[in-house]
């Protein structure tokens, strides 16, 4: 084809509410009609039986997520039904890694989401919004804070129950729950009930819950900021306390979507925080102890970031074969021969690596590493007020010795 012709738009996407036709406008319609292979889900499918005159493949039993049978037809007039909004949490996105923007006639209908905000007048720009379907529950708990409003996709008919145990068992025991099934169809729905008195049974598998929060003074809230309250994580000592770690996460620098190295990774906590910067985040925790290693993971689904990926193993043989890494923090372990030999090795130009010593062995390294490679030395040094007698008076704790370096 001449570099001057237009590109074709072979596939057509088409969002559809649960009002099936009636819903859709007359240029959806005609796409649909004129499709020669018609792909969604048997709901979908139903929905549009009576307008597609062309053959008409239901979604694959496990889900092709390559999207190989839609590929394979590249060149034909092809449509994809998906639920409201292709791009939000749908099938658009996931076809829009493989296809061109140029190649595809997008025509969204309203979001479950937009729906929802619809229905209770709520702000969408002023609510918190996270999609649980096919995903951990875990992931609303970051989300978890006073007065809040929440609209989450779920994935059947026991999430808004699970959900309500969940703020129940977190103290948020008084918050509403909104349940909205079925939303733009004949069978749409709405019920309310508190968290802690959540009876709402035979509710549709398509729903969307709504939360409007509220916590007593002993709720587990996440702050906002890095550095985050020891007590907030499962350990046995071995964790950056909470100051060092604001100072570590800082000289960390997260950046959106990048992949951190936690080796020796204790509790957790630095990953997990790193993780809690945005949700993009990835990370993971090189830990040699299979408790720890196991903790690890409970604090990472306890601090909302399941994906969280924990590698028991000792380093440095525990790196071979993970994914590059955009920083690294050695926290536990750096003294172990090879340590950082292999980390500095597999960092990505441009990337930071960070390390703390308390021990004198561990400082003996740094400052090695500092005459090397240059980058930064900083000493902390913190005293906490604790009684003395009647009175009170400074108690230094160990001070921290930390490299920092950007790799060239």
């Amino acid at each position: 084809m001449s570099k001057n012709q237009p590109t074709p738009k072979w596939l057509t996407i088409v969002g559809i509410g649960e009002d099936g036709l009636a819903g859709l406008g007359d240029e959806a319609k005609r796409l649909i009609a004129e499709a020669e292979i018609v792909f969604g889900g048997k709901r979908h499918l139903a929905l549009v039986t009576s307008l597609a005159k062309g053959e008409q493949r239901p979604w694959p039993v496990p889900f092709d997520a390559g999207m190989a049978d839609v590929l394979a037809l590249a060149g034909r007039r092809v449509c994809v039904l998906a639920s409201g909004d292709p791009f939000f949490h749908g099938v658009g996105a996931t076809l829009a890694r493989k296809v061109e923007p140029q190649e595809m006639h997008v025509i969204p209908a309203p979001s479950a989401i937009s729906l929802a905000a619809a229905r209770l007048g709520w702000a969408l720009q002023d609510i918190e919004m996270v999609s649980l379907h096919g995903r951990p529950l875990d992931l609303i708990r970051p989300l978890l804070q006073p007065n809040a409003r929440i609209l989450a996709l779920t994935s059947d008919a026991d999430a808004p129950a699970a959900i309500a145990r969940l703020l129940t068992e977190l103290d948020f025991g008084a918050s509403r729950l909104t349940v909205l099934e079925a939303l733009g169809g004949p069978n749409e729905k709405q019920r309310s009930a508190r968290a802690d008195a959540f009876d709402l049974g035979d509710i549709n598998p398509l729903n969307v819950l709504a939360l409007e929060l509220e916590s007593t003074p002993e709720a587990r809230i996440l702050p906002l900021t890095i550095g985050r309250a020891d007590h907030l994580f499962e350990h046995d000592g071995q964790i950056t306390k909470h100051d060092i770690r604001a100072i570590t996460l800082a000289a960390l620098a997260p950046r959106r979507g990048e992949l951190l190295w936690d080796i020796g990774a204790g509790s957790g906590s630095i990953g997990i925080e790193w993780m809690l910067a945005h949700p993009s985040m990835r990370a993971i925790a090189i830990e040699a102890n299979s408790e720890r290693a196991a903790r690890t993971t409970r604090n990472a689904a306890h601090c909302g970031v399941p994906g969280l990926v924990v590698v028991e193993g000792k380093a440095p043989k525990a790196l071979a074969g993970l994914a590059t890494p955009d920083a690294i923090f050695i926290g536990g372990g750096g003294s172990v021969s090879g340590v950082f030999n292999a980390a500095i090795k597999a960092l990505r130009s441009g990337g930071r690596m960070v390390a703390n010593a308390v021990t004198l062995e561990m400082e003996t390294l740094l400052l090695a590493q500092h005459t090397k490679r240059g980058g930064d030395l900083t000493r902390i040094a913190i005293s906490r007020a604790s009684p003395v007698g009647s009175m009170q008076a400074w108690r230094p704790a160990m001070p921290v010795t930390q490299w920092s370096w950007v790799k060239p």
